[in-house]
């Protein structure tokens, strides 16, 4: 019924002629003292040949209208499947519409190629940082100290902070490569606990966990990187106490501490990108973007994750792995 409304406000013009001519032949026959009841005949005659072509023309409008409704929600490929103009405003239109297509896609190639100039660039550099970064480990390995330990500790951030920017460039890109398979969770927990151990012992924090001894269905590489951002954030937040690793129900991992713990108003927030919260003013280096990845890659695996926590009383991370079946395409 809105679109009858709008036709006929569109259709005003001609409504309004045509009253003005019916007025015109009704007023020259009583002119000519011509009986209203022959001039109410043609002009009623009139009247229903007008409302026919009228309903005609609005149902070929409300065609065309369900056409080009439904092209709004297509690629902007189907702008060629445009009704045939039938005026030479519509023409002008569909003219019009075909150079903004034609300028959207050129912007848009344009655009894409920057991208990707900028990715290849940021991956090469990525890559060439790691070389230096490992030459220091090895470095640092040679020399059991105090300081050294410290160096390995700042230098395993440096090589996480890395691998972040790395994440973040793949986590959007086509060459993404998702690999899943049966996955013991201890394969995947150990390696990053052996990276962390300097922390544990220099910080005097204490580690509870146990060989989960389960296997799921995942990607081993993307799920070690989110297990490492959680275990980083909660050692990153925890200064006295522990962190406890176990798995509730059947394949859903958790991560506790006992750190400063999180506020309430900033809780909802914690997986949008770029939110630090409370804990963010406090730590300047904070930069909202790990747990941002970590629910960003947690989707891309079919999984989900989410937190509880408290101020003062500390945090859990939980990561459900079996939240979807894994779908074969």
């Amino acid at each position: 019924m809105k679109l009858f409304f709008r036709y006929l406000r569109s259709r005003r013009g001609v409504l309004a002629a045509f009253a003005l001519f019916a007025a015109l032949f009704i007023l020259t026959f009583y002119l000519c003292r011509v009986p209203l009841a022959a001039a109410a005949y043609p002009a009623g005659l009139c009247a229903l040949l007008g409302t026919s072509f009228l309903l005609i023309d609005f149902f070929r409008t409300k065609k065309r209208h369900r056409a080009i409704t439904h092209l709004q929600e297509q690629t902007a490929a189907f702008v060629q499947s445009l009704p045939a103009p039938d005026t030479v405003e519509e023409a002008d239109l569909q003219a019009v519409i075909a150079a903004l297509q034609e300028r959207s896609a050129q912007d848009a190639s344009l655009s894409a190629a920057k991208y990707s100039d900028m990715e290849d660039y940021y991956i090469a550099w990525v890559h060439q940082i790691k070389t230096p970064i490992a030459a220091m480990k090895l470095t640092l390995q040679q020399d059991d100290s105090t300081l050294s330990r410290k160096l390995s500790s700042d230098l395993l951030h440096i090589e996480q902070y890395v691998e972040m920017v790395l994440a973040y460039l793949r986590l959007d890109s086509g060459s993404t490569d998702y690999v899943f398979r049966p996955c013991r969770l201890d394969d995947v927990i150990r390696p990053v606990l052996r990276k962390f151990a300097p922390d544990f012992i220099g910080r005097r924090l204490r580690l509870e966990y146990e060989p989960i001894e389960k296997t799921v269905v995942t990607d081993e590489k993307w799920l070690g990187f989110v297990v490492e951002q959680v275990l980083s954030n909660a050692l990153k937040y925890t200064k006295e106490g522990g962190i406890s690793i176990y798995t509730e129900s059947e394949a859903t991992l958790c991560i506790a501490d006992t750190g400063i713990g999180i506020a309430p108003a900033d809780l909802p927030r914690i997986f949008e990108k770029g939110y630090t919260g409370r804990n963010g003013r406090t730590d300047r280096s904070a930069s909202g973007i790990g747990l941002y990845l970590c629910r960003r890659i947690c989707k891309n695996l079919g999984a989900k994750i989410s937190a509880v926590s408290e101020p003062d009383k500390g945090t859990v991370i939980r990561i459900e792995l079996a939240r979807e079946p894994l779908r074969v395409e």
